[in-house]
């Protein structure tokens, strides 16, 4: 199963991400956690060593390697360089976590950023097509590393909502975006419920019949933000596992 995750910063998205990840590693499933959000904290909140983390390149600013495999393109961009040897080399294991960061997109006017983009979505293409790993992508609000082509792998999307206006706005602008990348499977996830006014507010506030499961305020969440484990008995996991499991016994879904 692919399954990208979106949100304004702060909601928590990352949270949710990680414990996406943790929810199917301990299924037994070989899971990939990629953090492509320039804000680059879902593998602190995975709880792995910051130190190895911060030794690890995110792919787009791997610069011999993006040179290496553009070889093939000579003057041209190659817009599909084989990456597939990237994935195994460039993770960081734990278990049956494999843990990539992407970086950023590179925006027009920077210098190479085709084959740097390039670079990222066969990365993304290799992601999606070519293993039987369930894949738990941390987005950052704008989805801009998905694109036509790679947005087809995805299985499902997630926008992480909190009771606010500015994180409605967001939520109804990565909705869109999904839309016309033909995203065909969205729901909204309420976080940082409180009380049913503000549950209330958020299915007043988004689309009928758009929301897959609100997650209540949980203090002990803010243990992830410190890089340490969330108990397997936390409201948040047992809040994910029981739309996990809504969601592999509904249709169209494949239980990769």
């Amino acid at each position: 199963m692919k399954i990208a995750v979106s949100g304004k910063g702060g909601v928590g998205k990352t949270t949710v991400a990680a414990s996406l990840v943790d929810y199917f590693a301990r299924r037994g499933n070989g899971v990939y956690a990629v953090d492509a959000d320039p804000d680059a904290s879902l593998g602190i909140t995975l709880g792995l060593d910051p130190r190895v983390i911060e030794e690890q390149v995110p792919l787009i600013d791997m610069k011999e390697v993006i040179e290496e495999k553009n070889k093939g393109g000579g003057a041209l961009v190659d817009l599909n360089p084989n990456t597939e040897d990237v994935l195994e080399e460039y993770s960081i294991n734990r278990g049956n976590i494999s843990f990539l960061r992407m970086g950023g997109v590179k925006q027009g006017g920077t210098a190479c950023y085709c084959k740097e983009n390039a670079f990222l979505q066969s990365i993304l293409n290799s992601l999606f097509y070519d293993t039987d790993k369930t894949v738990v992508l941390d987005m950052s609000a704008g989805i801009e590393h998905l694109t036509r082509g790679t947005s087809r792998g995805v299985d499902l999307m997630l926008a992480v909502t909190e009771p606010s206006l500015t994180s409605v706005k967001t939520s109804l602008l990565v909705q869109n975006l999904a839309n016309e990348l033909g995203i065909k499977q969205l729901y909204f996830l309420g976080n940082k419920i409180r009380e049913e006014q503000e549950a209330g507010f958020l299915k007043e506030s988004l689309p009928e019949g758009t929301f897959i499961g609100m997650l209540p305020f949980d203090a002990e969440v803010l243990s992830l933000a410190r890089g340490e484990a969330c108990h397997e008995s936390s409201l948040l996991h047992k809040q994910i596992e029981k739309i996990m499991e809504n969601i592999l016994g509904g249709e169209g879904i494949p239980q990769k």
